[in-house]
């Protein structure tokens, strides 16, 4: 590379060009794909939700993270609800209080990342088996 190449070099590694305008790089494509994730979320927080609500009402005791149970059938099924109910619980636990009636904002900040995280994952599955079990 010569000396006189160099600033446009530069020049052109720095700027978007014109062909990658026009291909549509964060245009709507970008946020279709951006509707669909928060879409995926939603599904995912939603049944998080109704299957903690459900499950404390069957049980009648607090869902909670865990996988200690009597048998290894209930620990199973502590596994399974905590996976599908787990979005929604670290909500909560993000939201609790500490003493002195004060919210602390970085646990409420690093609970509502894990939080959304897991419901995508959790949105996935179920999305998953909807669209293979309805034709």
């Amino acid at each position: 590379m010569t000396r006189k190449w160099a600033p446009d070099m530069l020049n052109k590694l720095l700027s978007p060009s014109a062909k990658s305008r026009q291909s549509g790089v964060g245009g709507p494509k970008a946020m279709f794909q951006f509707v669909v994730a928060a879409f995926i979320m939603a599904v995912g927080l939603s049944v998080s939700g109704a299957a903690t609500h459900l499950y404390q009402g069957f049980a009648r005791q607090p869902a909670m993270l865990r996988y200690d149970g009597p048998t290894y059938a209930a620990s199973i099924g502590h596994v399974a609800m905590s996976f599908i109910c787990g979005p929604y619980i670290m909500l909560q636990l993000g939201w609790r209080h500490e003493p002195g009636d004060k919210l602390e904002l970085t646990s409420a900040l690093i609970a509502a990342l894990v939080a959304f995280g897991w419901a995508f994952i959790t949105g996935l599955l179920v999305m998953g088996i909807y669209f293979a079990v309805v034709p």
